[in-house]
């Protein structure tokens, strides 16, 4: 109160508890760190969070690793893409959320000894992914690239038309054609998408590799032979795999353990008119194997979402030069839907770490060392 003296204004104690109380809930709030904005949908999810003290990247453009390096430091959380190579600095880290399925973009070693929890957004991709592994599918079969290409070059109304120019091996079954196998590398949940969406076109049977310490699930099998009315679904060795498929789908997790599975000895046991699809990391594919693959005959085409050692793949790339390979610069997620969900599941998993709640999709560091 004042006096009519005009003597300074006081606080009652009541008043000053309660700033006081609010001076320290602010000096509480957790720093964290978003590495791209995540648009109005999900950034609104983050700033309604009264514990939470954003920085956010301001650019349109992927973060800078010196910003990022800068800014992380005295931060509990931070959001990251797929694209920041991400280390833990700073004792005050309790989460890495990122908006991606994989992470090997992610220290997981340094992770598990700090004892940090480290979110991602799996299930969310499934369907998009599938989606996009059927088009890249017959895309390559069918010749696509080489089809859009003339037309972008202007040079239809000089092409000679002939009764077997611009034919593939088709997709679909047909009467004279009665058996179609589809080989996956990897039969995750991603794996079993595409395999629903193959049905329609009459596909017989569904072979894939998995993890060779994992045993075959029978029943699994055995279930899904039923439901989609296929002569059989079995798991193989690669090299069955690879010999039978086909169209073969790569879904596999990145990896040491995966690195350039897909090399030359496989290609050349591939059939001549077969397809190799690569939705699942680029360094899975020796790119020089299946360059060569491509230019020789050894199998018809491929398409492909990655490509190691992306995005650093120019126009002189051997596999760039291949007119029977299909490129497309990793877009499998890329749609409205998906990275709606993907972001909101990125910012929910950092929340949820900070909060003390349970992660919506936490990756599991128990084994890791």
């Amino acid at each position: 109160m004042s006096s009519s003296s005009g003597s300074i204004v006081t606080h009652s104690v009541p008043t000053q508890r309660l700033m006081s109380v609010a001076s320290h809930l602010h000096s509480q709030r957790s720093k964290v760190v978003v590495c791209r904005n995540l648009g109005p949908d999900v950034m609104p999810i983050l700033e309604a969070r009264p514990e939470l003290d954003l920085v956010v990247w301001p650019h349109d453009s992927a973060c800078e690793r010196s910003w990022l390096m800068e800014n992380i430091s005295g931060a509990t959380g931070v959001i990251v893409m797929l694209t920041d190579k991400t280390r833990a600095p700073g004792p005050s880290l309790k989460v890495v959320s990122t908006m991606s399925v994989g992470y090997e973009h992610i220290d997981l070693k340094e992770a598990a000894q700090r004892g940090l929890k480290v979110g991602y957004t799996p299930d969310v991709l499934t369907d998009a992914v599938a989606d996009l592994s059927v088009m890249l599918a017959l895309m390559a079969g069918r010749n696509g690239g080489v089809g859009v290409d003339l037309v972008q070059r202007g040079q239809w109304a000089t092409f000679s038309w002939a009764p077997f120019g611009m034919c593939g091996p088709q997709l679909s079954t047909t009467t004279a054609s009665p058996t179609r196998k589809i080989g996956f590398l990897g039969f995750g949940r991603i794996a079993q998408a595409t395999l629903a969406r193959l049905v329609p076109f009459g596909i017989t049977h569904c072979l894939y590799s998995s993890n060779p310490s994992s045993p075959p699930n029978h029943a699994r099998d055995a279930a899904l032979a039923k439901q989609h009315k296929l002569q059989a679904v079995s798991k193989v060795d690669i090299d069955e795999l690879s010999r039978e498929s086909d169209v073969l789908f790569v879904l596999a997790p990145g990896g040491s353990e995966t690195y350039h599975i897909i090399n030359e000895p496989l290609l050349r046991k591939m059939k001549r008119t077969s397809v190799l699809v690569n939705a699942s990391r680029g360094t899975l594919v020796d790119s020089d194997a299946l360059a060569k693959a491509l230019r020789e005959g050894w199998i018809w085409g491929a398409g492909l979402d990655v490509v190691e050692g992306e995005p650093n793949v120019m126009i002189d790339h051997p596999l760039v030069k291949e007119p029977k390979c299909v490129i497309v610069p990793h877009i499998a997620s890329a749609t409205t839907e998906t990275r709606l969900e993907m972001a909101t599941r990125a910012a929910q998993n950092l929340i949820g770490a900070i909060m003390g709640w349970e992660m919506p999709s936490q990756v599991n560091l128990s084994n890791v060392s």
